[in-house]
């Protein structure tokens, strides 16, 4: 297996306690600003989601960069391969859950993935479409939807499109927006009514929320096995929305106006659309009372006494997981004393066939540093060129391995190239 997937797994796995205390902090930020504005809260949870994406890509690098194979150039053809030292038992199960950690996140992440590409590729071809409106209707919602992008200051073409396969207003499309009207909406709620919901989509162009909304499908793709990402990115989507009725309701100077749209969206019961921004977007009620008579939040203290077990479990995960890091950063591996070891000989028939190849070798190096057992982990093709390799090497003395400064008994693997000079 390569170093690549078996840092990927670990790096997974660590994200379990990664995410848990970023979701921690977030929820104690957003608890103590409760009663703070929206674009504050949406500021602390966008921080909190894209450090959930970047804490575990700097982990992976690290991983990749901190821990590359050594090449020997004291001992030609000799090189170091990638190894985990430890017992055969321990060694084979952690390799093989890894790559079935792998196999199973690269799976559904692909599935998540094609989803997203279907619902973008939906999208586009929804706009490319002729509206499904009379000519007249089109064209007096195009003048009104251009005379709010103008009161927005938004100066760049916002297009529109009437789609009968849809249920709420939705906004695709930041260099080239598009508004998403449904069929059923044009006749069946009042034109003031609808223009507010239209007035609300035209706060999300200008506040380019589609990018962010993007940003946010990737990660959610990326990291959807942990719950805290999906909890964080639906409070972005929350604290969105309240953010785009507020520039909406001062635009229009009625809020009002927006509320009561929104409690025709609640009666229909429409439901909600990830891949783009729309009017019925968050919980429809709350961000009725929040246009209309917003008031102060009281801390729910049964809320916070979990919050805070969750905060204590996740520090206690945090405090095990260091020290565990602590300990495998303490362990030196197994290394090859060069000085001791002779060049193998090259098999007379061998060289006289002019057979060259590649032996991986496996040694079990005791704490003495002296070869307890070898193997032959991956053939040349070549029996006598691996027998000359193993019997070779194995009379080299090693470095034992060493735990916490202690020599320990460890596996190691090397390759010994046979060329033709």
């Amino acid at each position: 297996m390569s170093a690549f997937i078996f840092e990927l797994g670990l790096t997974l796995m660590h994200f379990l306690w990664q995410g848990l205390l970023l979701g921690c902090a977030c929820a104690v930020a957003l608890t103590l600003l409760r009663n703070s504005r929206a674009e504050y809260r949406y500021l602390v949870a966008c921080v909190s989601l894209l450090a959930c994406l970047c804490w575990p890509l700097f982990d992976l690098i690290q991983r990749l960069t901190g821990d590359a194979a050594a090449v020997s150039a004291a001992l030609p053809g000799l090189q170091w391969t990638d190894h985990i030292t430890g017992d055969e038992g321990t060694r084979f199960m952690l390799l093989n859950s890894l790559r079935g950690i792998v196999g199973i996140w690269a799976l559904c992440a692909a599935a998540l993935a094609l989803r997203m590409i279907a619902g973008l590729l939906w999208i586009d071809r929804t706009t490319r479409r002729p509206s499904s409106c009379q000519r007249h209707d089109q064209l007096r919602w195009e003048a009104d939807l251009a005379r709010l992008a103008q009161r927005f200051g938004i100066t760049r073409h916002v297009r529109l499109r009437v789609v009968d396969a849809l249920s709420s207003p939705i906004t695709a499309g930041w260099w080239r927006p598009v508004v998403l009207m449904p069929a059923a909406l044009v006749g069946g709620m009042p034109p003031d009514l609808l223009e507010a919901l239209l007035a609300h989509e035209i706060a999300h162009i200008k506040r380019h929320d589609y990018l962010i909304n993007l940003l946010q499908n990737v990660i959610e793709t990326l990291l959807f096995y942990h719950p805290a990402v999906w909890w964080i990115s639906n409070r972005i989507r929350l604290e969105r929305e309240l953010i785009a009725d507020d520039v909406a309701a001062r635009q229009l100077g009625e809020p009002r106006r927006l509320a009561l749209a929104l409690s025709e969206l609640e009666k229909r019961q429409f439901s909600t659309h990830q891949l783009a921004q729309a009017a019925n977007g968050g919980n429809l009620m709350m961000r009725i009372q929040h246009l209309l008579r917003p008031a102060p939040q009281a801390l729910n203290w049964k809320a916070a006494i979990a919050m805070a077990g969750v905060a204590l479990a996740c520090l206690s995960i945090y405090a095990e997981a260091t020290a565990t890091d602590k300990n495998v950063s303490n362990r030196v591996d197994a290394r090859i004393d060069i000085k001791s070891c002779a060049k193998p000989v090259y098999p007379q028939q061998a060289f006289k066939e002019s057979r060259t190849g590649t032996v991986q070798l496996g040694f079990l190096i005791d704490p003495t540093g002296k070869v307890k057992k070898s193997r032959i982990e991956h053939s040349s093709g070549h029996a006598d060129l691996d027998e000359a390799s193993r019997t070779g090497i194995e009379k080299c003395t090693f470095k034992p391995a060493t735990k916490a400064g202690k020599p320990v008994e460890s596996w190691t693997s090397l390759r010994y190239v046979w060329t033709l000079e």
